[in-house]
């Protein structure tokens, strides 16, 4: 977890602050009348990638805590970015909640020198969702069963193999990235609206190869669509015990997404306390952790003490 804290340390207080949240939610009681209408709840990327699923699992599941609509509302572009930019001006009522990531929240901030929105200031945090390591896939046409015969075949082919990611700016251009750097080989960056449409570009023959978080992937693969080489955990993945990490081959890569809950800075205490309380009650129901489980998506568990030192292990300090 440090490595990636180390690399995206603008969004460590942001995130430090999603995993210190007490787990019963917030002291403050929260008003009787939030909320008296459906909520939106802004994605920052297309349908079909992990950040739109686990959005829909906790939406579900917050509908029926509130006992109002939660209505996902998908704004892809920019690698986040676009729909970080939206949240952040939304007015401050707690009637807009995002789903604030790695991608809008630190890589975005770490590749551009200018964003619309601030990613520390300009939000304020609901609850640490889960994380999920990322994966490299490939067409079954691509001749690699491993992370050793992709790379080899790359540098084979210099410049001549291709993969999509789900945006510029994205965690998996940037695992990819590293992955490039990591075992000097070139393979050419196409950039696609979302993980759904690189995807559906990745089965149809016209990119070689991906990386996005291991939910995107998971259905295809398992009806033999694509082809998953390696997660980028340090160890397996549960449920994939035969999907190697990237790390046997190149130790100590690790790349780890994660995905929290906001809120527009600057919403009143009472409904932001009753969106911690909520949010913290739907993350400990079996039924929710199942589904996230299911997707390979590990909800957050760790404590303000373990947060705390990974902050610490990491040279990042709170300004």
């Amino acid at each position: 977890m440090t490595h990636f804290l180390r690399a995206f340390h603008p969004a460590a207080r942001l995130l430090l602050a999603l995993l210190a949240l007490p787990a019963g939610g917030a002291a403050t009681a929260a008003a009787p009348e939030f909320p008296t209408r459906p909520l939106r709840y802004i994605v920052p990327f297309p349908p079909g990638g992990s950040t739109d699923l686990m959005a829909r699992i906790v939406a579900h599941a917050l509908t029926e805590r509130l006992g109002e609509q939660v209505v996902i509302d998908n704004r892809g572009g920019a690698g986040g970015t676009v729909g970080a930019e939206i949240a952040s001006k939304a007015t401050p009522d707690g009637y807009t909640i995002f789903a604030c990531n790695i991608a809008s929240l630190a890589v975005s901030p770490a590749l551009y020198s200018k964003l619309n929105y601030d990613p520390v200031a300009g939000f304020a945090p609901v609850g640490f969702i889960g994380s999920t390591p990322n994966a490299l896939v490939v067409n079954p046409s691509v001749p690699a069963a491993t992370i050793p015969e992709f790379v080899a075949l790359a540098k084979s082919r210099p410049g001549k193999l291709n993969y999509g990611s789900p945006g510029v700016g994205s965690s998996p251009q940037l695992t990819m990235e590293m992955l490039k750097l990591t075992a000097g080989i070139d393979v050419i960056h196409i950039a696609y609206k979302g993980a759904g449409p690189a995807l559906a570009a990745l089965m149809g023959g016209q990119v070689d190869a991906m990386t996005s978080t291991v939910p995107s992937f998971l259905g295809a693969t398992r009806a033999g669509k694509i082809r998953m080489l390696a997660v980028t955990s340090l160890t397996r993945v549960p449920d994939l015990p035969d999907v190697q990490t990237v790390a046997e081959s190149f130790p100590g890569f690790e790349f780890i997404s994660w995905q929290g809950l906001c809120t527009p800075a600057g919403v009143p205490k009472a409904p932001l306390a009753r969106l911690r309380t909520e949010l913290a009650a739907v993350l400990a129901l079996p039924e929710t952790r199942k589904r996230l489980a299911e997707q390979s998506i590990q909800p957050g568990t760790l404590t303000t003490d373990q947060f705390a030192k990974a902050v610490k292990d990491a040279g990042i300090k709170p300004q």
